[in-house]
């Protein structure tokens, strides 16, 4: 028993992360977190989309399940578990069954590798960036799968769309990509690196993020990258797949209850995925805003009390409601349960104060907001642009960023090589 808790205290003291130090417990315990970390973030995903669009389009939104409907995503599931799971006579049930399946895997495993911190991650690989690209494209898999299984015209052209916007796309965002990875070799050394710690180390150690870099190259990619991940995950105004207008809902039309609600679980883990990997190659993943200008301990400690105040931000933003409910016999219910939710989170703002809490969750904090950003961006999108025609989506990855892709890549390793020789004749 000495030996087992000795094995588990061994790592606290580790700067690595889990699966590099060999620890297999806590390799576990951060599965385990990432995992209900990623189902919270996708329940709260899909409530703030819903009120956000609600207040984009001057209206309320979920207000019935819960105090100002909190508790709908969780209506929402137990519907969804709870309603006939309905498979088409001539489907092949295989097939139908695993797609959604795929699809879910592949969102989840991308999830190993991201870095939420230097050692706040599962596991970190020397070809990071490659495993994440690489298994994050597995998804058309599972979409096509869907579509091809369902045997029915409308899914199968769902199905097909996807895969093509898949390739179209997936080529100027490897050339985005690749451009960030030449930033990395930048050193004295000048080797790069693809591990995704290696390369906020890497941004870390020039004292810039590399959407900075080159300006404005670094940008250039960056967007290029930013508009390709919309399309790949599927995403307004690139949701061609499944187009409700014309395909009835695309490639998972024949798909209900809970495989229904497999494909929505892997959209949204997909859209973080792809939103960890563009903060990580060039918003400087979990580094806090201006590390380099504004450095010393006094700094530290001020960026170090933003997690607190956030919630206590939002703690006050649940009272003001609260104080503004209508005052009547029907939203008391409501108005009690609004209170108890900006208590717990003003209870989470005080414990982040604490220097032992503080310390350990700033990296994760500063990741979690760049990613909430681009969460936003993507409920933005879905309320502002129409959906493109397919040959419009054709155009656009292979007309527009393909060759801005290439045009950047060449100037990125023109101006290093450049810069290499220099600093090192």
């Amino acid at each position: 028993m000495g030996q087992i808790i000795e094995y588990i205290k061994s790592y606290l003291d580790s700067n690595q992360t889990p699966g590099a130090a060999g620890n297999m417990f806590w390799a576990f315990v951060y599965i385990v977190l990432v995992f209900l970390g990623l189902s919270v973030a996708v329940i709260a995903m899909n409530w703030l989309e819903r009120k956000i669009l609600a207040h984009m389009q001057v209206r309320l939104g979920p207000m019935r399940v819960g105090p100002h409907g909190l508790l709908q995503p969780i209506a929402d599931a137990i519907k969804l578990l709870l309603k006939e799971d309905i498979m088409p006579a001539e489907a092949d049930p295989l097939v139908f069954w695993m797609a959604p399946l795929l699809v879910v895997l592949a969102a989840f495993t991308v999830f190993v590798v991201v870095p939420f911190g230097p050692t706040h991650a599962i596991t970190d690989m020397n070809i990071g960036i490659l495993f994440m690209l690489g298994v994050s494209s597995l998804s058309v898999l599972g979409v096509v799968m869907a579509g091809w299984a369902s045997n029915s015209h409308y899914p199968l052209i769902g199905a097909l769309r996807s895969s093509a916007q898949m390739v179209s796309y997936e080529v100027a965002m490897g050339l985005a990509v690749v451009s960030a990875i030449l930033m990395t070799s930048l050193n004295a050394e000048g080797t790069g690196t693809l591990s995704m710690i290696g390369i906020v180390q890497a941004q870390q150690a020039q004292g810039e993020w590399f959407i900075f870099k080159f300006f404005p190259l670094g940008l250039i990619a960056f967007f290029i990258f930013a508009v390709a991940m919309v399309a790949e995950t599927n995403r307004a105004p690139f949701d061609l797949p499944e187009a409700e207008s014309e395909l009835t809902a695309g490639f998972h039309t024949e798909y209900s209850g809970f495989r229904w609600s497999l494909f929505f679980l892997a959209e949204y883990s997909a859209m973080i995925a792809v939103s960890s990997i563009a903060v990580t190659l060039w918003l400087g993943g979990w580094l806090r805003p201006f590390s380099t200008w504004l450095s010393g301990s006094t700094w530290d400690l001020f960026f170090s009390l933003f997690p607190g105040i956030t919630f206590l931000f939002l703690a006050g933003m649940c009272f003001y409601s609260t104080a503004h409910m209508p005052k009547h016999p029907y939203f008391r219910i409501q108005t009690v349960g609004l209170a108890g939710f900006g208590a717990v989170l003003g209870l989470i703002g005080l414990l982040l104060f604490f220097p032992l809490v503080r310390d350990r969750v700033g990296d994760i904090y500063w990741f979690s907001v760049k990613v909430a950003g681009f969460m936003y961006l993507y409920i933005w999108y879905r309320g502002t642009f129409p959906r493109y025609r397919f040959d419009q989506l054709m155009k656009v990855g292979w007309k527009i960023l393909l060759p801005m892709g290439l045009g950047v890549l060449i100037l990125t390793a023109s101006v290093a090589l450049l810069q290499q020789k220099i600093w090192h004749p």
